[in-house]
């Protein structure tokens, strides 16, 4: 997260992806400390980050990939529309896992939970046949655009259950890890791979 701070302080067009390696739950900037979730997750010893965008919480594992780009807001990629620009903004992982095999697009999010970010009612998700491998959220400052994200390389469905509550604990089933489809790249080089989706798909050489 630090380094997403850092990119968005600079204010240059940037992309930076990284391999996680450990586990973490990420909240959006806007939820409050006493949320329920939190202290479940607390409980069991995961440590808790707080992002710069919104939405809600998430489970990160090890190995998984999260993406930052940075846009000034005069960048035609941006636009007035940059709230509904998941399509765009995230063509590049699009681009990237397509040189694995796997098909994926960005669809509006299933509305299936109020506490679990990828789950959630707002923004887009990055689906595979049907299931959803990632997730984005965005954050705007005077002068720039922060488009951040994270691909999943292995879903813990029982950990996210214990932590999140769901109306039908069968909703998370629609999570899935790139290694459940069967990709068994390095996670270091599918991170490559996405940079340079992303940096060429946002013209950021």
């Amino acid at each position: 997260m630090q380094a997403q701070r850092n990119l968005l302080r600079e204010g240059a067009p940037a992309v930076h992806v990284a391999v996680l390696d450990g586990t973490v739950v990420s909240v959006g900037v806007g939820v409050p400390d006493e949320v329920p979730y939190l202290g479940r997750a607390r409980s069991r010893g995961l440590p808790v980050v707080r992002r710069s965008s919104g939405g809600t919480g998430i489970l990160h594992l090890p190995r998984d990939l999260v993406w930052a780009v940075v846009l000034p807001r005069s960048h035609r990629l941006v636009g007035r529309t940059y709230v509904h620009g998941y399509s765009r903004l995230g063509a590049g992982v699009v681009t990237a896992l397509a040189t694995y095999g796997l098909a994926s697009a960005w669809v509006p999010a299933p509305g299936l939970s109020e506490e679990y970010c990828p789950l959630g009612p707002r923004g887009y998700v990055l689906e595979v046949d049907g299931r959803i491998v990632g997730a984005a959220a965005q954050h705007l400052t005077g002068s720039t655009l922060l488009h951040h994200g994270t691909l999943s390389h292995r879903v813990d469905r029982a950990l996210v259950r214990d932590v999140f509550a769901f109306p039908d604990p069968s909703v998370a089933d629609r999570l899935m890890g790139l290694e459940e489809r069967g990709l068994d790249e390095a996670p270091d080089r599918v991170a490559e791979a996405v940079r340079r989706g992303l940096a060429r798909a946002l013209e950021i050489e």
